[in-house]
């Protein structure tokens, strides 16, 4: 009888099935596909890079043991890694063949290619001395469009990134910032509107900068004197991305440059793109004038995913790392880790390491303990909506009655309240706390803040409620 790959590969899963935990064979083996064996290397499809880190990290030494016992002690093992980066968007396979003759399993060097179009410079801060020389962008090319997944709480906000990626320097979001809390997506969606322009327009620089990096930067400038080639440098860029804009709060001498920078872009037609944790509204330290050019174009808020997203986040990522998880559990973690998508995608992490390095099935109790485990270890920022609900219980009122539009003393003291610890303990701007407690403008829940303050400090019943609601919200 001829040896094939696949009798190879259904011998090698008899010996790993009766070696390890049933959930675990299911998790990693199964998914796998024989594709072909040529001079003792059997060839094996796995569904994701990571994926395949997995396999290389935990089953190395059964997956040498059985291909050992099948082909010999020079066997290999080559993989072909199947990209799938969302649904419904196959790309071609791409096998790596081991760079020695060694019989280890080991294939370390697993690239997945970036699709560079152009050769490029590999140090985009130093001034080119040959004109007209491509700029690496800096860009992360898996931070595309594709697995951003769009939801209410994003909407917006993607739908402008898209608008500028066709269209970069020509609509009237420029500069276009993007603002929200922690993991949220702010930088993911800065590099895909970068990537989406680069597919779109190979010919246009784009460039993805931290604020602090950018900082730094001209600070050397200045020890160098070279701050004129700094300026130039950035005047050449047709799409400057400025992640974490905030970080130049207080940078007098960076805001300055920074200032001049933007308005050489914007008015030859070039595009800003910018992310921050803050409106500028809320922005503290930053210059006047560099704050009414931020509100020239368009700020996007990104807020917390609702549930649905957040299943279908999870479902994502589970499918583009070619793992499969029963949906009761999916929901499980979504409906109680509501703070940020890294958290999301971390805890559905923690849920495959535990399965697999505790040897249990994936069940909901075990998501329980994991969910548990990593809501505890991880800072947890309160959510507005929980404010306005122990502000609402303290008071003896309910929800609809804090947001209510009525002028009684009581009331409009629970509201001024929620708004003031909604500022004080979460990441939101004020204008969309005054749009989530009673559809209010920002310059209410401005005034709301200042009048707790100045009652807590004349009022002692009212200090009261805010030592009390203070112990009850804290975290």
């Amino acid at each position: 009888m001829s040896i094939t790959a696949q009798s190879v590969w259904t011998n090698c899963l008899h010996f790993i099935q009766d070696n390890i935990q049933p959930q675990a064979y299911k998790t990693w083996f199964e998914p796998i596909v024989a594709v072909k064996l040529a001079d003792n290397a059997l060839s094996i499809q796995v569904p994701s890079k990571f994926f395949y880190e997995w396999l290389e990290e935990h089953y190395v030494k059964i997956l040498k043991s059985a291909l050992t016992k099948e082909l010999g002690e020079n066997a290999k093992l080559v993989y072909i890694i199947k990209m799938e980066n969302t649904y419904g968007n196959k790309q071609p396979f791409t096998e790596k063949i081991p760079s020695s003759n060694r019989s280890a399993m080991k294939t370390q060097d697993v690239d997945i290619p970036l699709n560079n179009k152009n050769p490029e410079l590999r140090n985009p801060f130093v001034i080119p001395g040959i004109r007209n020389i491509k700029i690496e962008s800096q860009l992360n090319p898996n931070y595309s469009f594709d697995n951003f997944l769009e939801g209410d709480s994003n909407r917006l906000a993607r739908s402008a990134g898209l608008a500028v990626a066709n269209k970069p320097g020509g609509t009237s979001f420029n500069p276009l910032l993007i603002f929200g809390g922690v993991g949220l997506g702010k930088t993911h969606l800065a590099h895909a509107i970068g990537i989406n322009i680069k597919d779109k327009y190979p010919e246009k620089t784009v460039l993805f900068i931290s604020a602090e990096k950018f900082t730094q930067q001209y600070i050397d400038s200045v020890k160098k004197n070279n701050r004129n080639d700094f300026i130039h440098f950035y005047q050449i860029i047709d799409i400057l991305i400025i992640d974490d804009v905030q970080f130049l709060s207080g940078k007098s001498g960076t805001q300055d440059v920074f200032f001049h920078i933007f308005n050489h872009l914007h008015q030859n037609g070039k595009q800003v793109i910018l992310t921050s944790d803050k409106a500028p509204v809320d922005m503290q330290d930053i210059e006047q004038r560099l704050l009414s050019r931020f509100k020239w174009g368009l700020s996007a808020e990104l807020q917390s995913p609702d549930f649905e997203t957040r299943v279908s986040i999870l479902k994502n990522k589970l499918y583009r790392d070619g793992v499969e998880m029963p949906d009761d559990i999916v929901e499980y973690v979504a409906k109680h880790i509501k703070s940020n998508i890294r958290e999301l995608e971390g805890a559905i992490i923690s849920l495959i390491a535990q399965s697999s390095f505790n040897k249990k099935e994936v069940t909901i109790e075990l998501a329980k303990q994991v969910v548990e485990k990593f809501v505890k270890n991880t800072k947890r920022e309160v959510s507005i909506d929980y404010i306005q609900k122990i502000v609402s219980d303290y008071f003896q009122m309910d929800v609809d009655t804090l947001q209510s539009k009525t002028r009684k003393r009581h009331i409009v003291q629970a509201r001024q309240l929620a708004m003031f610890f909604a500022k004080k303990l979460t990441k939101a701007s004020l204008a969309s706390i005054g749009s989530q407690i009673g559809k209010r403008d920002h310059a209410t829940v401005l005034h709301a803040c200042k009048t707790v303050d100045n009652l807590s400090s004349t009022d002692k019943q009212f200090k009261k409620y805010v030592e009390d609601l203070t112990k009850k919200l804290s975290v």
